[in-house]
């Protein structure tokens, strides 16, 4: 397998645009569309539990809508977790 200086940068060129950012979300309105997402589930999951209990749905729907809730808290907290930790850890550097 011959590498040369040509097949490196096609190669580079053809892979540039998998990794470039998405032009739809940048900074602020990224977070604010992952926390929008959030709510919306957490929103279903309350519906679909009011509806169980009232019986308008089935136990399947409120143990779908259970399991993503309690998906996104994992992965709400997961976040929160990593956050505090790179904070307590940029507090610790030496000044």
């Amino acid at each position: 397998m011959d590498i040369t200086a040509v097949n490196a940068a096609q190669s580079y060129s053809a892979a540039r645009p998998l990794t470039a950012p998405d032009p739809g979300v940048e900074g602020d309105n990224a977070f604010a569309r992952i926390a929008q997402d959030f709510l919306a589930t957490m929103q279903r999951g309350e519906a679909t539990a009011n509806a169980s209990m009232t019986g308008a749905a089935d136990p399947h729907s409120l143990v779908q809508a259970l399991a993503q809730t309690e998906l996104a808290i994992e992965t709400a907290v997961t976040v929160r977790n990593k956050v505090v930790e790179a904070y307590q850890e940029i507090l610790r550097m030496p000044v």
